[in-house]
Parts: C-alpha cells; structure tokens; sequence
C-alpha cells in the first residue's frame, strides 16, 4: 500500500463489542513518563484505550462502514482489549511506516493491524505476534479478458495491478512482472473496473469480500489462486513482550472457545479449521 501526501490521519472509534467499554477503574496507572500501564503491566501510549494503527481500507479487515471502523482486525483486537480493561482507538495511517515500526517507535500507537504479512525484513523493525490468518494470493481478471491463470496474464502481454507496498506486489515482481501499483486495495479494484489493468494480484479474502457483491461477482473472476505460504500477524514496536504477550493470549483463547471461528465466519466467509490450527510463522 502507498500513501497519499498530505493524507490526515484520523482517529476512529472502533464499533465491536468494547468500543463502548469504559476504563475499569483502577486497572491502569501512570508510569511518571506520559504514559500508562494496565494491571497486568502491559504499557499504553495514551490512558484508557488500546490504540491501533491501521491503514483504510482493507476489507474483510478492516474498513469503514456506516461510518464506523469494523472487520476482522477490529474484532480480534477488540478482544484483547476487553482483557486489559480498555477499549480500542483506532488510527488510520499510511502502510509503509508499518513495515518501518515508524509510528510504534514515535508511540502514537500501541500496535499495528493492517492485514500484514509476518516476513523476516519486517521482524527487523517491528515484533510480531503469534500468525493469526493463513492467507493466500488470487488472480482477478474481468471474465471477458479470456484470461485463466497468472501464466496467461504474462503469455497475452495483459497489465496487471497489485497494491504498493504489498506482498502481492513483491510476488508479481518475483514473476517478473511490472506491475502497476494502486495505494489502496479500493484503488485496485477500481484499476480493473476502469480497465487500467486486465488482472489484479491481491489477497484472496479480499478478493473474497469484493465478489459477495453481485456487480463484481458478474463481471470478475478468480483466475488463479496462489499458495504462496503466507501468515499475517500484528506488530509491536520491539521489545513490547508484554503487549505480544497479551495479543497471543487473546488469540489463543478465541481459538479455543469459538469465538475465532464465529468472527471468521462473520469476516471472512466458510471457517478453515487450518487457520485455526498451531502455527508459527
């Protein structure tokens, strides 16, 4: 994903199940350096909420809708905020100071959750949680375009899009393709709306979320799903142990009651029990 200069970064209230929670008196206390830390020892960057750095939008993640910030990040972590005793704020900001850790290092957030994949260059910036989604990369062409897989996006000289900054867009090129790039997964799709581009590479869940809506669903398709080993986490800024600690404890135990399962289902579409299932990146 690629920003837009200029761009505000705005604070949205998240709308699951704690937005609405108040700070339990008692759980959080100042730590004499501006910021303050819950009973459990986990640090926050500002009293009373859980702030998370997002980039708008990434659906089934996390989008606006009816003009509040909602998707599967949201709720998960909405979750680990019930058990500090906090409730979440949410930050829109531009994707690549995730890869950085820029605004986890300057503390305008406590952690990132923006669909990222764990790899190894980010770990060098950022610390990850446990995976919580397997994820994989689709092919999306116009079902005009004549085209059936990857392979034929190369064979028939078709452009193909991808969204900076992305792991779908590092694959392209590792394909030796040029691939245009959008900043936003909107952008992409309006890309292969437009024409712009004949195929676009992209998470599938998303490709997932576009085609529940019947006008895309007529005029696109799947034309290729690509394995490609993938496993998003969210980011701290390193060191945070406690605050990992506490993300991979929510996970855990959503897993383990139902609740992982129900928010996929909500979110994402049919549950896969892999996604569920140990795993470390």
């Amino acid at each position: 994903m690629n920003s837009v200069l200029g761009r505000r970064t705005r604070i949205l209230a998240a709308t699951t199940a704690t937005a609405g929670l108040l700070l339990v008196a008692g759980c959080s206390s100042d730590d004499g350096g501006g910021k303050t830390t819950t009973s459990g020892g986990v640090p926050l960057v500002k009293s009373g909420q859980l702030t998370t750095c997002t980039h708008l939008p990434y659906p089934p993640f996390q989008s606006e809708i009816d003009g509040k910030v909602q998707g599967f990040d949201v709720s998960l972590i909405d979750l680990v905020a019930k058990d500090l005793g906090v409730k979440q704020a949410i930050v829109d900001t531009p994707f690549e100071n995730f890869k950085t850790g820029a605004f986890l290092n300057s503390e305008q957030c406590d952690l990132a959750a923006a669909g990222m994949t764990i790899t190894e260059e980010r770990k060098k910036n950022v610390d990850f949680s446990d995976p919580y989604f397997d994820a994989t990369q689709a092919v999306l062409v116009d079902k005009k375009s004549g085209i059936n897989s990857l392979a034929d996006v190369k064979a028939k000289g078709k452009k193909l899009g991808a969204q900076a900054q992305t792991t779908g867009e590092d694959y392209a090129k590792g394909q030796g393709f040029d691939p245009v790039s959008f900043e936003s997964s909107d952008a992409v799709l309006s890309g292969l709306r437009s024409g712009q581009v004949q195929a676009v590479i992209i998470d599938y869940p998303v490709v997932q979320g576009w085609l529940k809506d019947k006008a895309n669903a007529d005029a696109f398709k799947v034309a290729d799903n690509l394995n490609t080993g993938e496993q998003y986490g969210f980011t701290v800024k390193k060191g945070n142990t406690k605050l990992v600690a506490a993300i991979n404890k929510a996970i855990a135990d959503a897993k383990a009651d139902g609740t992982y399962k129900k928010l996929y289902e909500q979110w994402i579409g049919p549950y896969a029990a892999a996604s569920a299932s140990p795993s470390t990146s």
